[in-house]
């Protein structure tokens, strides 16, 4: 698919052509998949926003009047659904961890098992006490740095547009919540 906007995909896709739709799912997913994570949601409710988000996007095709501006559309419906969805979650408390659900069958020696518990409970602590760090930062950091670590990165015009922010305070915010991340961070003692 040779177009040269989202936009123009957009256009195409509307009008059935089936590659134009693959290739707007796969231009846009990244953005999207930001915006869920930007959110915190678990990995089932993300799920079921992304695609909950692209349904939406189905169901109104033809009601986009601006094609160059679904990227934006998607964002908004995808903070949308990701509020929705955290609404749903705080009547539940349910894990989707298989570590937490099942224990898996260990295959090391009695001594390989202790040095890998000892690792794991390091590695456990360290994971923990940068979580622990992570929710101390604001919200706004909270977000940002969840949408400009997820994989594949997105562009700033699309963390821009995901988080409602301008572009040029993407970098200096994210050197404020880094720098403050690592002080949490040393004030633990964890390196």
């Amino acid at each position: 698919m040779d177009h040269e906007s989202t936009g123009e995909l957009f256009q195409a896709a509307v009008g059935g052509d089936a590659a134009a739709w693959k290739a707007l799912v796969e231009r846009l997913s990244p953005l999207v998949w930001s915006v869920i994570r930007a959110h915190g949601l678990s990995r089932t409710d993300g799920q079921e926003v992304f695609q909950t988000t692209w349904f939406r996007l189905a169901q109104h095709l033809r009601r986009i009047r601006e094609p160059d501006k679904v990227s934006s559309w998607l964002a908004t419906t995808a903070r949308n659904e990701s509020l929705k969805a955290l609404r749903a979650a705080r009547r539940f408390t349910l894990s989707d961890d298989v570590e937490t659900l099942e224990w898996a069958a260990d295959e090391h020696t009695p001594e390989q098992a202790v040095i890998a518990s000892e690792e794991a409970v390091v590695q456990a602590e360290r994971a923990r006490q940068l979580w622990k760090a992570f929710q101390e930062l604001g919200e706004n950091c909270q977000r940002l740095l969840r949408v400009l670590m997820g994989s594949p990165p997105s562009s700033y015009r699309e963390v821009a547009v995901a988080l409602d922010i301008a572009v040029g305070s993407i970098g200096p915010m994210r050197q404020r919540c880094l720098r403050r991340l690592r002080d949490l961070l040393a004030e633990r003692g964890v390196r």
